[in-house]
């Protein structure tokens, strides 16, 4: 699709004022969420099948999420049983679960997702009954989550506290950026309301 020629905004559509500046000058820059989860070490994976732009809240899309160990291998659990995806997560949204300054964690964290892996809970013959009550891919993510959780001390964290403090803030933001891209992707500009500043 091609964009608005050069010339087409030198006044503001709202305002109707003379622009100090074209839009490849625009004084915003905002950095794209998506991310390649391969490249991403120990963290939450969130993608989905339709592609990144579906990831916004407003979409009525299953998400699909995974688990990296520290070389970016995302381990999730899909019809097929888990799998190990070396490639396929290279636009989705991580939440680093291991920061860089725990190095140390990194090789403790491989062993423990390879040992969790072993489950016969996430065998492909218990897909369905794992999608009735709701776990499926997120429900391996969390549990794996919750087993170094209690490895370190710290309580299990529910899905509800998990989903309201990590994903939904996540997601708001996926929203917000998805609909700046495609309002200036269709009108060449993106108007902000007082709100959102």
């Amino acid at each position: 699709m091609d964009g608005p020629g050069e010339n087409e905004f030198k006044q503001c559509p709202i305002c109707s004022e003379t622009l100090m500046f074209d839009l490849l000058n625009a004084p915003v820059s905002i950095p794209s969420p998506f991310v390649n989860g391969h490249k991403v070490p120990c963290a939450f994976g969130i993608g989905s099948v339709h592609g990144p732009s579906f990831l916004g809240e407003w979409h009525d899309t299953e998400l699909h999420v995974g688990i990296t160990n520290s070389t970016g291998v995302v381990y999730n659990y899909t019809l097929s049983g888990l799998q190990r995806d070396e490639h396929g997560w290279e636009k989705c949204v991580c939440l680093q679960l291991v920061p860089p300054w725990r190095e140390h964690l990194k090789h403790t964290w491989d062993k423990e997702l390879e040992q969790f892996c072993s489950h016969s809970t996430w065998a492909p013959e218990r897909f369905h009954e794992e999608r009735e009550f709701g776990s499926c891919c997120y429900g391996f993510a969390l549990a794996f989550i919750n087993h170094i959780r209690t490895l370190e001390g710290k309580p299990s964290l529910s899905r509800e506290e998990f989903t309201g403090t990590h994903i939904l803030p996540r997601v708001k933001m996926i929203s917000k950026y998805i609909r700046v891209y495609q309002e200036i992707s269709q009108n060449g500009f993106y108007i902000a309301n007082q709100m959102e500043m």
